[in-house]
């Protein structure tokens, strides 16, 4: 028998049906070539879908950014929603000496002022009146927000903080009402209903008014100077009036007030002169202290006292610098607003 001879170029014979030993390693491979043709353009179109989810998600935030760039500066949005929003997201609302001044404090002031109007002296916003009272409130919630971001700019290259101590002291001596001592539920529950603020953000408002009175007292070196001529004053002369020593401090060019309180219960809230003045004896003056409002520093002469009552007379010297300096800086462009809102006074709003 003749041997068939296998042409050049013909296909080499198909690979045995039959799997062995031998043969398993190149079955293998076959299946897997002919499974990475179905591999590949999956693995493209899962690259391709991650992609794009990339991409919506971008302009989605792109647009949420606008949309809330939008309702915050050109609009100026004060619904809760935003107030809440700012609170997570800290956006300025103005600049003061290069620090910025947060848009949630802003709104926060801004949303008790509101809460407060429409509550407890039932005005209409929408009325002609209201949106007056709008404007003016702005623009109170505005300086105090600038003036605040500014003190606490001063407490931090000084050195000054407040304690939780502090704070709970303020709130502990607004428990003494007219009708009794309330407890800390009922304190909370009115500030909730009058100007809408929680534990939590009234003790906020509080800290940063502590700051703003701590820096204020701790610069005004002015107003210290004052204090102590007035002392040197008191020592070198036998009972000096009140109305004498305000005369002699304004000849040595001091500022320095006086006036009077007429009849008001010992349960007032008056920057702790009435309780500086429950310490005395009739006609007695008291030395030198510091208001809790944070206005400056404070004589005080008892007149007359009953169970209930008091009446008694001051002198106030000023504190004047922390003001006089953010006049200065908004002089000097150094206070930038970033939302439109009208003057209603030349001068930062101490509150």
């Amino acid at each position: 028998m003749k041997k068939l001879k296998l042409r050049r170029g013909s296909k080499e014979a198909e690979a045995p049906s039959r799997i062995t030993n031998e043969t398993v390693a190149e079955h293998r491979e076959q299946i897997l070539a002919g499974g990475r043709r179905f591999k590949y353009p999956r693995q493209y179109a899962r690259h391709k879908l991650v992609f794009n989810a990339i991409i919506i998600i971008i302009v989605t935030i792109l647009i949420a950014a606008v949309i809330i760039w939008w309702q915050l500066y050109p609009a100026q949005n004060t619904s809760t929603f935003f107030y809440r929003l700012t609170r997570i997201l800290p956006v300025p609302v103005a600049t003061v000496d290069g620090a910025q001044v947060k848009y949630s404090d802003y709104l926060m002031s801004l949303s008790g002022s509101q809460h407060y109007l429409q509550q407890s002296e039932r005005l209409n916003l929408d009325s002609d009146d209201g949106k007056r009272q709008i404007e003016f409130i702005k623009r109170q919630a505005l300086d105090g927000a600038i003036a605040d971001t500014y003190a606490e700019k001063i407490a931090k290259e000084k050195g000054i903080t407040i304690t939780d101590k502090q704070v709970d002291d303020v709130i502990a001596s607004s428990l003494n009402t007219v009708s009794g001592r309330i407890s800390q539920d009922v304190y909370d529950d009115s500030t909730l209903s009058t100007l809408g603020y929680t534990s939590d953000e009234y003790r906020h408002i509080i800290q940063r008014s502590l700051v703003r009175q701590a820096v204020a007292y701790e610069i005004d070196t002015k107003a210290a100077s004052a204090k102590k001529a007035a002392e040197s004053l008191i020592a070198g002369a036998k009972n000096p009036s009140l109305i004498t020593l305000s005369k002699q401090l304004q000849s040595k060019g001091y500022d320095a007030s006086i006036g009077a309180s007429g009849l008001v219960p010992k349960t007032n809230h008056d920057g702790g002169l009435t309780q500086e003045a429950m310490k005395l004896k009739k006609s007695q003056v008291s030395g030198f202290f510091r208001s809790t409002t944070g206005d400056g520093y404070y004589l005080v002469q008892l007149v007359n006292s009953t169970d209930t009552q008091l009446s008694y007379n001051f002198l106030r010297i000023p504190l004047t610098m922390f003001n006089q300096q953010l006049k200065t800086l908004a002089e000097n462009k150094k206070i930038q607003e970033y939302i439109s809102v009208k003057q209603t006074s030349s001068e930062i709003i101490r509150r």
